[in-house]
């Protein structure tokens, strides 16, 4: 795997020491009664995942311009999802994104801005303001929707439908249900 940045490997600490152990530690290992040690390094399993999930992100994000939304982003697209339907506070934006009340403050207010969302008073509480989705960012949801469906369709004719299932019921026997969450954004960013 070509792991390049810049022009240099992404792991090139892991790539120089590759190879490095001793003959009889080899054989060791090989001798074990553990599982055999796998022929692919192990940090190619979170690359390729992360590759694949930034291939389909980029990919939505060009036709999401195409189709009349440029100025989206992947973090808008979370941000969205965690306004939800219904309308959400900023403190619960930021607790369903794992950001600060302020950091997503400031999401929502280029969301705003962008036109894909406003603020509006709560119905409940006439303290607190809610931010909804617009009619424009009520679109980008649907037509996101729309892509991804594309997207798996090019997989499946890549891969063909049964590795395509597969590949995502292996994934969901590995991953837990509570993984599914909205705060990468924070968690990418160490917040």
């Amino acid at each position: 795997m070509d792991n390049m940045v810049d022009d240099k490997k992404v792991n090139q600490v892991v790539e120089k020491g590759k190879g490095s152990t001793r003959p009889e530690q080899r054989t060791a290992r090989a001798g074990a009664s553990a599982a055999p040690a796998p022929d692919r390094p192990g940090y190619e399993l979170p690359l390729l995942l992360f590759a694949g999930f930034r291939t389909l992100i980029d990919r939505l994000h060009a036709e999401l311009a195409r189709q009349g939304h440029p100025d989206l982003r992947p973090a808008h697209g979370f941000a969205m999802q965690a306004v939800g339907a219904g309308g959400a506070s900023a403190s619960e934006i930021g607790r369903r994104l794992g950001v600060t009340k302020q950091a997503a403050g400031k999401t929502v207010d280029r969301l705003v801005a962008l036109g894909y969302a406003e603020r509006a008073d709560d119905p409940a509480d006439a303290r607190r303001k809610l931010v909804r989705l617009t009619p424009h960012g009520l679109d980008a949801l649907a037509r996101s929707a729309a892509v991804f469906d594309e997207l798996r369709a090019e997989w499946t004719r890549a891969l063909g439908p049964d590795r395509v299932g597969a590949l995502e019921d292996d994934l969901r026997a590995v991953v837990p249900p509570e993984a599914f969450r909205l705060d990468a954004a924070g968690w990418l960013g160490g917040a």
